[in-house]
């Protein structure tokens, strides 16, 4: 935040304007005052409504607002960092339970050094689905089912992407009655019909406003251009962007998304749990799969973290065998981190 802040000084600009009100953020903080009905029509086939974000975040950011002097700004960025911390205390929580604690403050590390980590401080809901969903894994990891299904549903709530979550608890139920024959305990049912529930919910009430309960909600999103079509549109797009050369933005996205795909192949080597595999494997097909803002799918690789459990491990057996050489890995991600992020939100001009 300081690099950020440091930043956008220099080029003019108030940094928690920038942080509290840049792209997405806006449109949160606009349901969150007014509620749902902001259209934007740039063409007919290009019509931006706000049916396409999902309800949680602006709802804790009107509540803050209702029981405190906060600006709709100060609110979201008051609830975005809370969940960034939540996020970090779960992320924490499971790979001190799969790997120790040692492990698990070097994939904290790791996360809080990703190179779009700033959008953890911004006015974004990524902190808060991977808050739940950090959590939730945790929570089947440890058997409790009904925690589980019910942060699940509550994820399911924060973003599009969040039904991850509840793949990965409903994906662990099918398991765990295969693995008992069908003798499984209520509370496994109970946490796998909970978990869906939040997105289902919030699909078929725009459906039903819409007018088409089933579709209704996809339709909107294939308006802002976003729709899920095995990848033909990533590969169009990176067909172009290697033909005619881009900003800088596009090309390190689709290194990033590449580089994702390297981790999860590693973290099915590795044989990591089913619920992470299932999670991680979901997230990362809506982000490979879906067509649209290519330039966000590095966002929405954030709460991924699973992903970085290998290199956590290897970062940690580095750190021990040679502490200096760990050190200048960390020093490198950090610079890249912070030195990225602060032209991610100031100067590159492009949606996060």
């Amino acid at each position: 935040m300081a690099v950020v802040a440091l930043a956008a000084w220099a080029g003019g600009r108030h940094p928690l304007t920038l942080l509290g009100r840049s792209w997405d953020s806006a449109w949160y903080l606009g349901i969150a005052a007014h509620g749902y009905g902001r259209t934007l029509s740039f063409r007919p086939d290009v019509v931006h409504s706000d049916l396409a974000f999902f309800p949680l975040y602006p709802g804790l950011v009107r509540v803050l607002t209702a029981v405190t002097p906060l600006s709709g700004a100060g609110a979201g960025l008051l609830v975005s960092w809370t969940a960034a911390g939540v996020a970090a205390a779960g992320i924490y929580a499971v790979g001190a339970r799969l790997h120790g604690r040692t492990v698990a403050t070097a994939l904290v590390l790791l996360w809080g050094l990703l190179p779009h980590s700033v959008v953890l401080s911004m006015a974004y809901t990524e902190p808060v689905l991977t808050a739940f969903a950090a959590w939730s894994l945790y929570a089947l990891l440890a058997g409790n089912w009904l925690w589980a299904g019910a942060l699940a549903a509550l994820a399911g709530l924060s973003r599009p992407n969040g039904f991850a979550v509840a793949a990965a608890v409903l994906v662990a139920a099918v398991c765990e009655a295969h693995r008992r024959r069908g003798r499984v305990a209520p509370r496994v049912w109970a946490g796998a019909a909970l978990a869906p529930l939040g997105w289902l919910g919030y699909v078929l009430w725009v459906g039903l406003r819409t007018g088409d309960p089933l579709g209704g909600y996809f339709g909107v999103q294939r308006l802002w251009g976003s729709r899920f079509d095995f990848g033909r549109g990533s590969l169009r797009f990176v067909r172009a962007m290697l033909a005619r050369g881009d900003r800088f933005v596009f090309p390190m996205a689709l290194m990033i998304v590449a580089v994702a795909v390297v981790l999860f192949a590693l973290l099915l080597l590795d044989r990591a749990p089913l619920p992470l595999l299932a999670y991680t494997g979901v997230l990362l097909l809506i982000a490979v799969g879906g067509s649209g803002f290519f330039e966000s799918k590095p966002r929405f690789l954030l709460p991924a973290f699973p992903l970085l459990l290998p290199l956590a491990r290897a970062l940690v057996r580095t750190a021990r065998a040679r502490p200096w050489h760990a050190s200048v890995v960390v020093a490198a991600l950090a610079g890249l981190s912070f030195g990225y992020g602060a032209y991610l939100v100031v100067f590159a001009g492009t949606p996060l």
